[in-house]
């Protein structure tokens, strides 16, 4: 790798935040810049809630006053639109000097089109050593070189379970398995409450949710030298499975998003939720009355013997190779580690998106938050699940990485799949060979 040092003697700093516990907490601090007129840097995210605004706010004073010389301005993208967006500012060659949050799926499809720079310099400038183990590894697509790395973990696919409802329907454990989970549904559903709030529109959630339930029945998608393996019994199953959870999900169901989903459990519509942690301050804000009643574990699985699969989307960092400014670009995304505005940016929804930095999660001024302190455990356990996760453009250990996988994903072809079997009715065996054959033709184009 390049090394690009940020503690060269006579640099500037600012001071380190009081409270750092660990050596490897000081802040990240650029080197100056030399400019003779003012630069702007454009960042693109889709996260954008208040709280990460605000954090977004403290990263970009920090780092303008560190270089007077530069401008940062946010500019919000869209969860379902980043896609399209991108498409264009790739084309145009209009492009964003820095992108955060997206999937790794989408940073490898970039990656294979020849369109990022490699973001080697900028990990050496963070520090290699304060990741967890592992954790750039769906980054290395070519030996050697980073198409990007993680800006945190998240575990999306965790199921939420109200306490008070189990207990009320003599319901003594989690649900392990999907007979579990059925049997639980079914017990607490009524009285306007439903039992799941399961995603079946024809959009991401629908396929990024539904890949995990093939997992969860011991399927894949793609074999491990990425064959397409969706035409199987086990993806038969899945199908099976989510018809028969399609009665304890609202009306709705039939176009939820992340979104829905999300307020359909929050609101106490729904008895079970699938989501990341944002859950937890979503509750605590918009519904306290029953947030001493929520848990969250790995989602059940078709049986006892296959192991949980977590959908973690390794929220991204990567630069476009044509962004301008490329030196000021590459500090800004180390900047971005900053313990002061990293852990703002965490705690902007607690336990959504967890540190990847190791220095960040051992910090006191991270664990000292009162939603990480009153689910501590709940955080414990998305934080292992998220750490052992995986996603379509990695399915396992033994799988290849898939660069094609966001364009899977962005086809929809999953979500018609579950929607032509699942809503339509259509034979099973009919629609299976036809996605299989359309996802054969996504990854030959």
């Amino acid at each position: 790798m390049t090394t690009n040092k940020m503690t060269n003697a006579g640099l500037p700093r600012r001071t380190v935040l009081t409270g750092m516990a660990a050596a490897g907490a000081a802040a990240l601090m650029p080197r100056r810049i030399l400019a003779q007129e003012k630069i702007t840097l454009r960042w693109w995210s889709p996260q954008s809630s208040p709280e990460q605004m605000a954090a977004y706010r403290t990263q970009i004073a920090n780092f303008e006053a560190a270089q007077p010389n530069i401008k940062v301005v946010f500019e919000k993208t869209s969860d379902e639109g980043y896609a399209p967006q991108l498409a264009a500012a790739f084309a145009s060659g209009d492009v964003p000097n820095v992108v955060t949050h997206l999937p790794s799926f989408a940073v490898s499809n970039y990656w294979r089109n020849g369109l990022l720079e490699p973001f080697n310099d900028v990990i050496e400038m963070i520090g290699p050593e304060k990741f967890y183990d592992g954790v750039n590894r769906i980054y290395e697509i070519d030996k050697g070189q980073y198409a990007g790395t993680s800006i945190g973990n998240s575990s999306a696919n965790v199921i939420w379970l109200r306490k008070d409802l189990m207990e009320k329907a003599g319901i003594e454990a989690n649900p392990r398995t999907w007979d579990e989970l059925l049997s639980a549904c079914s017990k607490m559903q009524g009285g306007g409450i439903y039992g799941a709030p399961l995603p079946y529109g024809r959009n991401s959630m629908t396929s990024l949710i539904f890949i995990g339930v093939i997992h969860q029945a011991g399927g894949m998608v793609f074999s491990p030298d990425l064959e397409v393996a969706i035409d199987s019994q086990e993806t038969r199953d899945a199908l099976e499975f989510y018809k028969a959870m399609r009665e304890y999900c609202p009306p709705g169901a039939t176009n939820y998003s992340w979104g829905d989903s999300l307020t359909a459990f929050v609101s106490g519509a729904c008895a079970t939720g699938v989501y990341t942690g944002r859950v937890l301050v979503n509750v605590n804000n918009q519904n306290p009355a029953i947030a001493d009643h929520i848990t969250c574990d790995t989602y059940p699985t078709k049986s006892r013997d296959i192991a949980p699969w977590t959908f973690n989307d390794f929220p991204s960092v990567f630069i476009p190779k044509q962004a301008s400014n490329m030196e000021a670009t590459k500090q800004f995304a180390a900047f971005l580690y900053d313990p002061e505005g990293y852990i703002q940016q965490l705690h902007a929804a607690p336990g959504h998106v967890l540190p990847v930095l190791k220095t960040i999660a051992q910090d006191p001024d991270y664990l000292n938050d009162p939603i990480i302190e009153k689910y501590r455990a709940e955080v414990d356990l998305m934080s292992e699940a998220a750490a052992n996760g995986f996603n379509l453009g990695w399915e396992s250990p033994e799988h290849q990485p898939n660069t094609r996988a966001g364009e899977v994903v962005n086809s929809g072809v999953i979500a018609e799949m579950v929607q032509r079997v699942v809503l339509n009715d259509e034979n099973v065996d009919v629609v299976l060979g036809e996605t299989a054959s359309r996802i054969e033709d996504i990854m030959g184009a």
